[in-house]
This record gives C-alpha cells, structure tokens and sequence, in this order.
C-alpha cells in the first residue's frame, strides 16, 4: 500500500512516449523489465516551472550546488530509470510530502529559498501535485519489476558537497566524507545483506583510472523519503540504497564536472549490476 495519500497521476499533462516512458514537465520514468535493477536521480533536475522560478530568490549557481547534476547520465546503467527533471527546490522527491516543499531556511541548509512567504497555497499545491504523479508512476514502473522478477533492487543515486567553506577552502575532513556513503537506514538491513555488501564490494573497485574508492555505509546519509517509501510499498521485494557519491567527480562551485572521473563512476556503476542480480538469488 502506498506510504501518503497518492492523487491521479495528472494525465492531462502525463504523455507516454516511443521509448516507453512516462514523462512529464516534473519527471521521466523509463519502463523496462530487461534486469531487476532499476536507477534513480530524483535530485538531478534542475528547471523551475515559471510560477516557481519568479517566486525564488536564489540564483541558478546557489540552486546547482545544491542538486545532484550528472546523476541521471548514471541511470544509463539499467532500462529501468527515474529521473527527477524539476530542482528540488520546486518539490524534493526525496523528502515527505509534508516537507517535499521548503519553506523556511532551516528546510534548505540555511539558505533564504522565497522572495517572500508565505508561499501561495496554489503554488504549494501545484508543487504536491508534481510529487504525487511521480510517485503514482513510480509505483507502475516498479510494480512490473516486481511481477517480472519477485524481487528488485533500486539505485537511488545522488550527490553531496564536501567544500561548503568555498571554493578556496579545504575540503572536508575524508575520514567523515566517503567518496561513496552507502545509505542502508530504512531496509531491512539483515535481511538484503547479500546484495548491500556485493554493491559496496563492486563500488571499491578499482575504477578504469585503478582508483580504489573509499566507501562506507551510514556516514553521512542513511536514505531519505524515496527508498523508504520503496521499502513501504515493496517490502518483501524491494531493495533500495542510496548511493551517495562525494562531489569529488566535479567542482561544486562552479559546476564543472571532471568527465573521466564522471565516467569512471557511470562504468563501475555498470559493472555493478551484474553482481546485484546474483546476489538477490541469496536473499532469503
């Protein structure tokens, strides 16, 4: 059963295309059945329908910062994808409903989001309305995994920052910033073991560069809304883990990626499938 109170998936501006996907202003959710491994880049979007976009008070550069740019390249891994194509601060997909639109700096790492507030209930509104679509569609394309393969797991690929001092500063302590924070905090930790430690194991690597990459599991992040409504909705047969890689691959303030080191990731992400699919046959 669904975790929030679920509303149609807003057909009237909903439109399946050739490829197979259900896609929105909002989001892109490709079906595909081909492996029971699904990839998610809620956080990638970074476009604001023109009501929100006039309401916000934060320029593009503060906005980039703090979204999850070149996720969704990642998600080319597996035919089944989810890509969040609004900035999350139009609605956070990875956040309760309740609080999937920011509306206080405290929401927002301390930022000053709005030129005024409160907000309007229709922008509020049109907002949650975006939320529930995906979250509608996203229940259909995991569904079919489901009924396809019993069992699933799902990528929930993001992003975070380690040099919030500035350009100039430091970066952030490594012994407290993984280049990859594994969040495991809303699963069944026992119980999807085998297929949590072969994800961490293939994300060690060595990358194609032979970089060995440090990953740990619950340092940073342990998993936000999205893989603990998959864990709601899918209990017996879904696994979600949120993948969190260090911003180490770009440079946060400016927004430029390093390519090869975006590749590598997108390569040992690939590798990785393979292994997820083997290690289910060991879940019990």
């Amino acid at each position: 059963m669904h975790s929030e109170p679920v509303a149609g998936r807003g057909n009237d501006s909903l439109a399946i295309t050739k490829n197979g996907s259900d896609m929105n202003e909002s989001f892109q959710i490709t079906h595909g059945t081909d492996v029971p491994v699904a990839a998610a880049a809620v956080h990638d979007g970074h476009a604001l329908r023109p009501d929100v976009g006039s309401a916000v008070a934060l320029d593009d550069a503060a906005r980039l910062r703090e979204e999850d740019p070149f996720t969704a390249r990642w998600t080319e891994v597996v035919d089944t994808r989810l890509i969040g194509l609004r900035s999350r601060f139009e609605m956070d997909l990875n956040r309760p409903r309740d609080k999937a639109v920011y509306r206080r700096p405290e929401d927002a790492w301390g930022l000053e989001v709005w030129r005024e507030s409160p907000l309007s209930d229709d922008l509020v509104q049109a907002s949650l309305e975006q939320y529930d679509a995906f979250y509608s569609a996203a229940h259909e394309a995991l569904s079919r995994l489901k009924e396809r393969w019993g069992r699933f797991v799902v990528l929930d690929l993001h992003s975070y920052n380690h040099r919030r001092g500035g350009p100039d500063a430091p970066p952030a302590d490594p012994a407290e910033n993984p280049e990859v924070n594994i969040g495991t905090g809303t699963m069944d930790r026992d119980r999807w073991a085998p297929v949590v430690e072969r994800l961490m194991t293939e994300l060690r690597g060595p990358d194609p560069t032979g970089h060995l990459l440090d990953v740990r599991e619950n340092v940073k992040f342990q998993g936000g809304q999205f893989p603990r409504w998959v864990h709601e909705n899918f209990p017996e047969s879904g696994c979600a883990i949120a993948v969190e890689f260090r911003k180490s691959f770009m440079d946060e303030w400016s927004g430029e990626p390093d390519a090869g080191r975006v590749e590598a990731i997108g390569q040992l992400l690939a590798g990785a499938v393979p292994g997820l699919i083997v290690a289910l046959q060991d879940v019990n």
